[in-house]
């Protein structure tokens, strides 16, 4: 149920949109990690963008989802963890998905010069536990959870309410993204779908009960699972609004 990846044919591989490139880069266990990465050419520093899909499919999926952000003066790094698209490596533990994030953003820092204030995190709904926990080790700019779940545990209840909640401690991954929230000091934005029939919109509300100061909620009713293909250009102003607001006042502070 965690995992879901889509795999790419080596031999055939895809190529990126107009406007990205392939780039690769290494986790920590030496993994080879591939991805697209968008550079906007509209502001010499504009903010970048490093997204954290879900559990399935791979970078393909996302290259409407990188222009989109691209337009908007952003660039925008898509990359996919063990096991997707044409990574190596197996999706076996969340671990290894956090080594992958951390890969991610040591990537845009070192051969893309971004600064760490200028950074966002973007994670949609497994991907949010990728982003949280890359945020709690790593210096960023601002944090974007889109459709997420607070933890494991909360999720499986919600979704499996006849399971008894002392088989819990069974679960390989626990993913407890609200307790680690506490230890995340950047502005947060948390969108939910109303309704959510994959991650129930209650777990967004619990995510954003978590987080520090400062923060925002936005419920987007009708959007379901995916709210950035749903919101439509309402949820993309919305988005810029907040980058735009939380990197830009960030990075002003710490020059001073």
């Amino acid at each position: 149920m965690t995992f879901r990846p889509a795999l790419l044919d080596p031999k055939h591989p895809p190529q990126p949109p107009s406007g990205a490139q392939n780039v690769w880069f290494t986790s920590a266990d030496g993994t080879r990690l591939h991805g697209w990465y968008f550079n906007t050419h509209k502001w010499p520093e504009a903010a970048t963008i490093i997204y954290f899909h879900g559990n399935g499919g791979n970078v393909t999926n996302l290259g409407w989802l990188g222009d989109s952000l691209a337009e908007r003066g952003f660039n925008v790094l898509v990359f996919d963890y063990h096991g997707y698209g044409l990574s190596g490596g197996e999706a076996v533990n969340e671990v290894d998905l956090y080594r992958d994030g951390e890969a991610a953003l040591s990537y845009v820092v070192n051969e893309k010069h971004a600064w760490p204030s200028q950074i966002v995190l973007y994670g949609q709904s497994l991907g949010t536990t990728v982003a949280t926990d890359v945020a709690t080790r790593c210096a960023c700019g601002a944090l974007i959870l889109e459709s997420g779940f607070s933890s494991a545990s909360s999720l499986a209840s919600r979704r499996m309410p006849l399971l008894p909640r002392w088989l819990h401690f069974l679960g390989r991954n626990r993913f407890e993204s609200a307790r680690k929230l506490k230890d995340v000091y950047v502005p947060v934005l948390i969108t939910h779908g109303e309704p959510d029939l994959t991650i129930p919109t209650d777990e967004g509300r619990a995510l954003f009960a978590a987080a520090n100061e400062p923060k925002k909620l936005l419920i987007f009713p009708g959007a379901g699972h995916s709210v950035f293909s749903s919101g439509g250009p309402a949820y993309l102003d919305q988005l810029e609004q907040f980058i735009r607001g939380a990197v830009v006042s960030r990075d002003l502070i710490e020059r001073r």
